[in-house]
């Protein structure tokens, strides 16, 4: 969104790679600090989560208010040239340069190719690129999205919308209910608890709904909702105090993220708290939307491609550094800067040609 961008959720975006960011760079080597403060940057994926719900679904209900239905051809061609060129490029990486990976092997490459590796993923034995799989989430949004609103439009049954969203989270909580009782108890004792918690509480998508379907519903009533936009517009530093509370409630749910408690109901509390953070930042009335800074815009536009590269960058910083006698903050701010760095280098040889190859496609099939 060019003309009406929210700087507030550059801000959170910002929060959101930043949070991701430390949380992996837990993997490496690190200073002792951020065992502490990077243990909730998982959140960080939650937030990209909400904000994806919120302005795709918000550009799809717009298209529905103003022409009554949902362009299919323009929506995918904006998702394919601003995912697809980048995430194969990684991918390439991953594939063709072995000391890229900052782990030994690679999922299968149709788990990539048809993101699907978020189904099944075993990351202690293959583990690298693993981060893609909520890349796998999104791009599985992305497709059901449209076509669903499209079967709500013919039906008669858009308006029921809200409610369909407020059960979607209750499902995920039904499901990771039953994948912590039948498949992470019985291995509670094992060396395959980790696998198996990853794998049937972490990463499938319909354990993972809560955040998308917080994003939606808030999209959803920010276009339909006259009451709620108007509570939004004059309540915003209140939804932004809420957030945090809200937010700090969460994260002492999940003061251990593998415990019972924190699989089954903390993915839901975290969407919660940023869904009202989502929309603290989009109202009139908080600072967040008000503040617009050069380097929070910065990094949103970077946020997709440090998210992609940051792995294999880490760890081609510290290979190459390992001789040198660099304290742990000092290859921490290095690999910082190695991840901006190649965040650019994404946006000047593939983000940028791919937007403008996908403006001009765009551009034709309007003049045809």
């Amino acid at each position: 969104m060019k003309e009406n961008r929210f700087n507030g959720l550059d801000h959170l975006r910002t929060v959101a790679i930043i949070l991701v960011w430390m949380y992996h760079y837990r993997a490496f080597r690190h200073p002792d600090w951020l065992d502490t403060i990077g243990s909730y940057g998982w959140t960080g994926v939650d937030l990209f989560f909400v904000l994806s719900g919120f302005l795709i679904s918000g550009q799809l209900f717009r298209e529905i208010r103003e022409y009554g239905t949902v362009f299919l051809k323009t929506f995918f061609t904006k998702r394919f040239f601003r995912i697809i060129p980048p995430f194969v490029f990684t991918l390439l990486l991953y594939v063709c340069f072995p000391w890229f990976r900052e782990r030994e092997a690679l999922p299968p490459l149709w788990r990539f190719l048809t993101f699907t590796q978020n189904y099944g993923l075993d990351v202690i034995n293959k583990g690298t690129f693993s981060h893609a799989w909520s890349l796998c989430i999104e791009e599985q949004f992305y497709l059901l999205l449209p076509f669903s609103l499209l079967l709500l439009l013919k039906t008669g049954w858009l308006s029921k919308l809200k409610y369909i969203l407020m059960v979607l989270p209750l499902i995920s909580i039904a499901l990771r209910s039953f994948a912590w009782t039948h498949f992470v108890v019985p291995a509670l004792e094992s060396d395959h608890f980790w696998k198996l918690w990853y794998m049937h509480i972490y990463y499938p998508t319909h354990t993972r709904l809560d955040s998308l379907a917080i994003g939606v519903l808030i999209g959803f009533l920010y276009e339909y909702s006259v009451t709620f936009k108007q509570l939004i517009h004059s309540k915003g530093v209140l939804f932004f105090f809420a957030g945090i509370a809200t937010l700090a409630f969460a994260f002492w749910v999940c003061k251990d993220q593998y415990s019972q408690t924190a699989s089954v109901f903390g993915f839901t509390w975290v969407g919660l708290a940023y869904g009202l953070l989502v929309s603290s930042a989009v109202s009139n009335s908080c600072f967040l939307s008000g503040m617009s800074l050069r380097v929070t815009r910065q990094l949103a536009d970077l946020s997709f491609a440090i998210y992609l590269s940051h792995k294999g960058i880490i760890h081609l910083i510290q290979v190459a550094t390992s001789p040198m006698n660099l304290s742990e903050n000092q290859l921490m701010i290095l690999c910082l800067i190695g991840c901006l760095a190649a965040g650019l280098v994404y946006r000047y040889t593939l983000e940028r040609p791919s937007s403008w190859l996908k403006n001009r496609l765009l551009n034709q099939n309007i003049e045809s």
